[in-house]
């Protein structure tokens, strides 16, 4: 048996962060024994994918972003675009094997911190603490006890919710024969693509250089698609709307995000916690994560340090995932046309203000501001309906 006063199950993008924030010599405080508990190469680890954020300066990462951007843009149905600076933000993208790289190299250096590949069989609370009860690759039994552990693997049924949509896509890692993108202005909604008779869905583009980038074809929905449909999709993206002419796929990913206003346990025992996704850090209204569990696993790490209860907080505010209910609620019910909302806000706020409100990071004057350039009255009957919708399980994807 292995005893560590933290013990971290997966290492993904929550469990990396935390074992990185609280092995940190920044900060002041006790730093823990840190028990970081992975999941043998194979199906249980977490597929490689690219994140994206926003911040204002230079971050914990920042050796490991790929490429950033402070233009953006957004295309209607019809075309019309959309498109400024969001300074003093950046737009940032983040591959998930530079963000595991760099994080594993430094937390290989730091006193304390010990690595365990074992598939985690179950996580029981005991006195005094909780254990991890896990089987390596070569099947035999590994026990780590400790004072507090901190879960992050994705949860097999997602809680019950008044609405669930999905977010699902497949991307293209491209590199085109010709010069074709535009390296300083991200495209982070083309509507130009066949909207499905439910949801929504766009294209999106995160140039890397004038003839690479991640191009990828994504629905708001009920239900993925199959592969050949969504290499169809982002055929028709690339030729017909883009016009990028010929092409090479250099790599693929592909990806489902639940987007549900389910309210997420982040305490599973008395010293357990769920953190990252399987915490609620996704916004339940876009699918970005790695901003929220940032602040989450910031703190974790803090409360940790100040002697205090480390209870995850809720990685979003009351009012942030109120509003996101009414929108899913209205998108789902098809009250208010996705394609036409999302590129309404995008003419009417400015970039700067609308993405501090994506990040719930705006005061209340703002958020009703902002509400005025949404369709009013399908939102006010949806935000009097919403209190009598009774939640529902929905199994995860």
């Amino acid at each position: 048996m292995l005893d560590a006063d933290v013990a971290i199950v997966g290492a993904g993008a929550a469990g990396l962060s935390l074992a990185h924030r609280l092995s940190s010599p920044v900060g002041g405080g006790r730093r823990p024994v840190v028990a970081l508990v992975d999941a043998p190469p194979g199906p249980l680890r977490p597929p490689r994918r690219t994140w994206c954020f926003w911040e204002r300066d230079d971050g914990a990462y920042e050796a490991a972003v790929t490429a950033s951007w402070q233009r953006l843009a957004v295309h209607d149905t019809q075309g019309r675009t959309a498109a400024g600076c969001i300074a003093p933000l950046r737009y940032k993208m983040i591959r998930s094997d530079d963000f595991e790289a760099l994080v594993r190299r430094e937390l290989a250096a730091r006193p304390g911190v010990r690595r365990i590949e074992a598939a985690v069989d179950a996580v029981r609370d005991v006195p005094g603490g909780a254990e991890v009860h896990g089987t390596t690759a070569g099947g035999e039994p590994v026990t780590v006890a400790a004072r507090w552990v901190f879960d992050s693997r994705p949860l097999g049924i997602l809680p019950a919710a008044r609405t669930t949509l999905l977010q699902h896509f497949r991307g293209w890692f491209v590199r085109t024969e010709r010069p074709a993108f535009d390296p300083q202005e991200v495209r982070l909604m083309d509507f130009r693509t066949p909207q499905p008779s439910h949801g929504l869905s766009f294209g999106y583009v995160l140039p890397t250089g004038r003839r690479t980038a991640l191009v990828e074809y994504t629905e708001f929905s009920a239900a993925p698609l199959s592969t050949d449909a969504y290499e169809a999709a982002l055929r028709h993206y690339t030729q017909d709307v883009l016009g990028l002419g010929g092409l090479s796929v250099t790599g693929t990913e592909t990806g489902v995000i639940p987007m549900t206003d389910a309210p997420f346990a982040r305490q599973a025992g008395p010293a357990v916690f769920r953190i990252g996704a399987a915490g609620g850090a996704t916004r339940p209204s876009t699918g970005y994560t790695f901003a929220a569990v940032q602040r989450q696993t910031g703190a974790i790490a803090a409360a940790y340090r100040a002697g205090r209860r480390p209870v995850p907080p809720p990685p979003h505010a009351a009012r942030s995932r109120a509003m996101d209910s009414v929108l899913l609620r209205a998108l789902d019910t098809g009250r208010v046309d996705g394609a036409d909302f999302f590129a309404r806000l995008f003419r009417r706020v400015p970039l700067e203000r609308l993405l501090r409100f994506l990040d719930g990071r705006t005061r209340l004057y703002e958020d009703l501001a902002i509400g005025l350039h949404t369709p009013v009255l399908p939102m006010l009957r949806t935000v009097a309906e919403l209190p009598l919708l009774p939640r529902r399980p929905f199994p995860r994807p």
